[in-house]
């Protein structure tokens, strides 16, 4: 089996090489600051580590949802114009257009990859927050990686529910690698719970997904995450899952299996 490499560029950014290709998750490339949506505030508490310029060319982005600034920003929206195709929520095509392609859960894209095999992309459920979140936080997706000797890759988007994680474990795992948002996220919008899975969470959904090694993002660099690779950290220690952790630092590559 080939590896896999994730370079993090902070946030929910990250770069995806894989089978030859190269996947970008959420641009986000706006300087720290306070961004507005709707009535609230969101704040951000440090800039990325890599501008977009310094990543290169890539062969698609893996949008979980653009109705939020800590997700898709100003600069993310410009990127979306050049790459060759963005794979995301009907609602963000909607809102957005081309180049958005929309892809409904468990309906799967193929990329083809340069040595003539084909990475597929199968969107996946996502709920950014508890229960009946729905109508005040949107639609969000997820995403799972796959193709003939590359690695089985889950990527959570911002969801917070071990039940969604536990329905693509069946349809879709055992994982190889996890990319988890984390963070647990919490603003006023919805007060009385996270928006993003807690550390615990994150640990637990490890053991579901069957995943040999996880790699969190989006944990850091805005004001309202209320956990962070401390955390994180803590948790999988906690599970006897110390050895799964990758925690990435801003701006270096983590390389899996």
């Amino acid at each position: 089996m080939t590896s896999l490499e994730i370079t993090y560029v902070g946030g929910p950014t990250a770069l995806i090489a894989i089978g030859g290709l190269r996947l970008l998750t959420d641009p986000t490339f706006d300087a720290p600051g306070e961004y507005p949506v709707g009535a609230r505030t969101l704040v951000k508490t440090a800039g990325p580590a890599l501008r977009a310029e310094e990543l290169g060319p890539v062969d698609a982005v893996l949008l979980s949802h653009d109705q939020h600034p800590d997700n898709l920003d100003t600069s993310g929206r410009g990127y979306l114009q050049d790459a060759p195709v963005t794979l995301s929520t009907a609602s963000a095509y909607e809102r957005i257009g081309a180049p958005v392609r929309a892809v409904r859960p468990w309906e799967s894209v193929e990329l083809a990859r340069p040595d003539g095999g084909a990475l597929r992309v199968t969107a996946v459920p996502a709920q950014h927050g508890p229960d009946g979140s729905l109508p005040l936080v949107g639609e969000v997706t997820g995403f799972v990686l796959s193709g003939e000797g590359l690695p089985r890759v889950y990527v959570s988007g911002d969801n917070a529910s071990l039940d969604v994680v536990r329905e693509i474990a069946g349809r879709e795992g055992p994982f190889d690698v996890a990319v988890l948002f984390a963070g647990a996220a919490r603003t006023p919008l919805v007060p009385d719970a996270p928006l993003t899975l807690t550390s615990e969470d994150a640990a637990r959904a490890a053991e579901i997904l069957g995943a040999d090694r996880v790699v969190p993002l989006h944990f850091e660099h805005w004001g309202h995450f209320t956990q962070d690779g401390s955390t994180l950290t803590k948790a999988f220690a906690e599970a006897g899952l110390t050895d799964r952790l990758r925690l990435p630092e801003p701006g270096a590559s983590v390389r899996v299996p």
